[in-house]
């Protein structure tokens, strides 16, 4: 177990920390799953140059450091290890990646109550950030004083949740630490983890308008100034907006949602190849799953049986990532499917005019004129209402293609 510079933790599977240092540090950087034996073996050999320190180890390491930094000390954890000439340095870079996360989206902390979810390593650093914005923070925790059964009667009145649990990673994307309903005061919600990019704690927030940011920025921040200790020198400041800009537009799959006959398969295609990225078509991995076509499983078993393989299929997309994703007609037709595809998707309806439709025979809702009508009528405003960006479709796929490639690299 050696290596110069990675990230030790339980489980990495879900990780860019890879991506994120060997976009702009001229290092290899790898990741290291280490069990609690293997990690005492690790931190004891002293045989890398410096590391990172993710859950659950951001408190354990610090009985093998030698020097902690004043403010890591303060904070109780550690997500930054150096390697001085055999002597081992601690620091906590995840308080600065925090910090700038809630600064970046307009969190104002002062004089606010603020609930913070979890009490391990992240927890400590999110307390240390919420006091440095004049916060008043109070710690939830599944055994604690303030738990997930007495919140609402105790603290109601909060305006900012922080999530620092593992609750709703991937690949448990359906988790949810609490729900927000009966917080009436709240004014925003971040949430630590950045995969997936929003978690269902973050979509809830979304929905009721609130102010909202998953853990992405802070990550690569964070990434940024522990790279800084690693090579000891400073990144221009502008790096970290880069990076996270590049690493987003990266992660975030393109959904195209839409009427069959849209354009959403030949539109979908073209955005793959000119991106590079991988199609997929979730009616294709329906019929692969159900070894059929779509009009013999609506002939042979009925239209809720074939909703609930699209929802099967649409969950097993949505926790991918770098995907350009052609959906259903009917995809929007379930707030889950909804959900799942916004956790790592930007949502595009491509506004086709029902003139400019073909009916479809292999589409058992759309396959005539009559159907095709209603089914438009029925959709159209469910389409609006769940895309973040509607584009309209002239009968030209390469202007719609076009048009949402622009989109998704302006913002």
């Amino acid at each position: 177990m050696t290596m110069k510079y990675g990230l030790l933790g339980k489980k990495l599977g879900h990780s860019y920390s890879k991506t994120i240092h060997e976009a702009f540090a001229p290092y290899e950087y790898e990741l290291l799953e280490l069990t609690e034996e293997e990690l005492d073996s690790f931190m004891r050999e002293r045989s890398f140059c410096a590391v990172n320190v993710t859950i659950p180890y951001k408190e354990t390491v610090m009985k093998y450091l030698d020097f902690i930094d004043e403010a890591a000390k303060q904070i109780g954890a550690v997500n930054t290890v150096v390697n001085k000439d055999g002597v081992l340095y601690g620091y906590n870079t995840d308080f600065y990646g925090l910090r700038s996360l809630l600064l970046k989206n307009g969190f104002e902390l002062s004089g606010k109550k603020v609930l913070i979810l979890g009490s391990g390593g992240t927890s400590k650093t999110a307390e240390a950030v919420c006091r440095s914005l004049g916060g008043e923070a109070h710690v939830v925790s599944r055994s604690g004083k303030v738990n997930y059964e007495n919140v609402l009667s105790l603290h109601g009145d909060s305006s900012y949740i922080i999530n620092t649990t593992p609750c709703g990673m991937y690949p448990k994307n359906e988790g949810q630490a609490l729900s927000l309903e009966g917080f009436k005061s709240l004014e925003g919600v971040a949430d630590v983890i950045y995969n997936p990019l929003r978690t269902n704690l973050l979509l809830e927030a979304k929905e009721k308008g609130l102010r909202y940011c998953g853990g992405l920025y802070m990550l690569v921040l964070q990434a940024v100034k522990a790279s800084e200790l690693f090579l000891k020198c400073e990144f221009p400041e502008k790096m970290g907006e880069e990076v996270y800009k590049k690493l987003l537009s990266q992660k975030e799959n393109i959904v195209l949602t839409g009427m069959p006959g849209s354009g959403k398969t030949t539109i979908g295609k073209l955005i793959s190849k000119k991106l590079s990225r991988e199609f997929v078509d979730t009616d294709e991995l329906i019929v692969k799953k159900a070894g059929m076509e779509i009009t013999e499983i609506f002939s042979k078993f009925g239209e809720a049986h074939f909703r609930a393989l699209e929802s099967e299929v649409i969950g097993e997309v949505s926790k991918r990532t770098g995907l350009v994703v052609a959906t259903g007609g009917g995809a929007v037709l379930k707030k889950e499917n909804i959900a799942a595809l916004r956790q790592n998707g930007r949502l595009f309806f491509l506004d086709r005019p029902l003139s400019q439709i073909i009916p479809t025979a292999d589409r058992p809702l759309s396959s005539d004129e009559m159907a095709l009508r209603k089914r438009f009528e029925e959709r159209e405003p469910i389409y609006k209402s769940t895309c973040d960006e509607a584009v309209f479709v002239d009968g030209v796929p390469e202007h719609a293609a076009s048009a949402i490639i622009d989109r998704m690299t302006q913002k």
